[in-house]
């Protein structure tokens, strides 16, 4: 069964526009959460030491579930358009620190392949519909009997990324 994550990408800081960092994800063949770190972090368990001291120990938490998600999941964000794209993780945790990564709060990543077209809103699987309706910035796991199996159908049927 694959497992599916709702990933929104927008950051926790306010005064970040909440699509750019979809759009730079989309573009980059990244998923990612926010955190800017006020140093680069190394390694996944210096993320998480100093996310806990420079945001709390629940923001550590949903980093590490990020960075755990199993490598081939499903994942699916929306655009600023309130259109839904499918992606699949291809990659492990790295910090970007790069000035791009920095502005628009993207800066936990790993690699993901998007289709190259958004899903049309009638195909987008009804359980994804509702983790997106009940709003948020939380990278979360989709737990429903059949998100799984819709996802991958849609990802099967759709031209390589």
């Amino acid at each position: 069964m694959h497992q599916v994550y709702r990933a929104p990408m927008r950051s926790r800081h306010d005064d970040v526009d909440p699509g750019l960092a979809v759009e730079r994800a989309l573009a980059s063949g990244v998923c990612g959460v926010g955190g800017r770190l006020s140093t680069p972090p190394s390694t996944l368990a210096e993320a998480l030491a100093r996310t806990d001291d420079e945001y709390d120990e629940r923001t550590a938490r949903r980093l590490e579930r990020f960075a755990a998600a199993p490598t081939g999941s499903f994942v699916w964000t929306r655009d600023p358009d309130g259109l839904y794209f499918l992606g699949r993780l291809m990659g492990e945790w790295r910090y970007d620190g790069s000035p791009d990564a920095l502005a628009t709060d993207l800066v936990h990543v790993r690699a993901c392949d998007w289709l190259a077209r958004p899903v049309p809103p009638e195909r987008v699987p009804a359980a994804t519909l509702a983790t997106f309706a009940r709003g948020g910035r939380n990278f979360q796991q989709t737990h429903d009997a059949t998100v799984g199996a819709d996802s991958a159908a849609l990802w099967e049927g759709a031209p390589p990324p």
